[in-house]
């Protein structure tokens, strides 16, 4: 084979995500290839983490490895990909459809919310349930296509000195299926444009000072923050396409991270995060334009309960403080309200 002169830029290559209906086929929504797929704006799509088995050690008899003593699996192995850009409306609606199990804004979690399964027969979606992704290569062929993927942690942050406040965010997923395919060439009409205009892009500066609240402290002047929902997927049993079971059982968190201007209606915060109560929530942690979180109003969030996890000074031109709250659920609100 003779030497290839083509080089290509990590900018060029492009991270696709399509909902797909039945376990085990890759993007089954009708449809087809080309109107399904949802383009992100990519900062950095990451490496996918294969994790293949591999049996490296050497037998009795021999100082060497030899080939019979090479072993490897990649069937009933857990697959992990990560990806990170600018938030958009169909990806953030992808993403928290799937880690929600959510069929419309807005999205959230029950605070009695029990354990969610799925199995290698799962079929029929009506929800996000279910993902596939392609990274798209800029050459002829070789895109990397998984099936089978669950949103297993997303995070959206902004900050008012980048971008004017446009938001980014960073994701986790993880399939227990065998890969699609690693030369993936056929998958070349789909979509891969995505929108750059205001409407698609979510700002900070659209949340209304009276709804920016902390604990129940109203009218706080955020400098950036970070918002970030884990709920993890647990796979076990065994066949020849990969794991059967499919469970989140573990911890469903939602946590947010603030940095914000200490001024009059922030001073107490160390007094409130010192002498938080046992047992009890210290009020409210709210971003949005109104006192709900909606569709169609922007990036909105709500923590119907919250505690204080920790609070600093953070010195710059001006003091400010780091703010650390998370959701905390007590039988009847929603553990948190997502409007995209």
């Amino acid at each position: 084979m003779a030497i290839n002169a083509n080089a290509y830029s990590p900018k060029q290559f492009q991270f696709l995500i399509a909902e797909q209906d039945d376990m085990g086929t890759f993007n089954a929504e009708s449809g087809g290839d080309s109107t399904n797929w949802v383009s992100v704006d990519v900062d950095s799509i990451g490496s996918p983490s294969l994790n293949v088995l591999q049996g490296l050690e050497h037998r009795t008899g021999s100082r060497v490895l030899q080939t019979t003593d090479f072993f490897q699996n990649n069937v009933n192995t857990v697959k992990e990909i990560t990806v990170s850009g600018t938030a958009t409306v169909p990806v953030m609606d992808l993403l928290y459809g799937n880690i929600t199990q959510g069929d419309t804004v807005t999205y959230g979690v029950a605070s009695n919310v029990g354990s969610q399964s799925f199995t290698s027969a799962t079929a029929n979606q009506t929800a996000n349930q279910i993902l596939s992704i392609i990274y798209k290569s800029p050459s002829s062929g070789n895109s990397l296509a998984f099936k089978d993927c669950f949103c297993t942690s997303v995070s959206i942050s902004g900050d008012m000195g980048t971008e004017g406040g446009r938001m980014k965010f960073s994701a986790t997923f993880k399939t227990g299926s065998v890969v699609q395919d690693l030369t993936e060439a056929t998958i070349t009409t789909v979509d891969t444009t995505f929108s750059s205009v205001d409407g698609s892009n979510y700002y900070m500066y659209k949340w209304d000072a009276d709804d920016r609240i902390i604990v129940d402290v109203a009218n706080v002047l955020v400098n950036s923050f970070s918002f970030t929902v884990e709920n993890d997927v647990v796979f076990s049993g065994g066949t020849t396409t990969g794991f059967e079971s499919m469970v989140r059982a573990g911890e469903i968190s939602a946590t947010a991270d603030f940095n914000i201007k200490y001024d009059d209606n922030t001073d107490g915060l160390f007094e409130l995060y010192n002498n938080q109560s046992v047992g009890a929530s210290e009020g409210a942690t709210l971003m949005a334009t109104d006192d709900t979180p909606s569709d169609g109003d922007g990036f909105e969030f709500k923590f119907a309960k919250s505690i204080l996890t920790n609070v600093a000074f953070s010195e710059g031109d001006i003091m400010n403080l780091d703010v650390s709250v998370k959701a905390l659920g007590n039988g009847s609100d929603l553990l948190f309200e997502i409007g995209c």
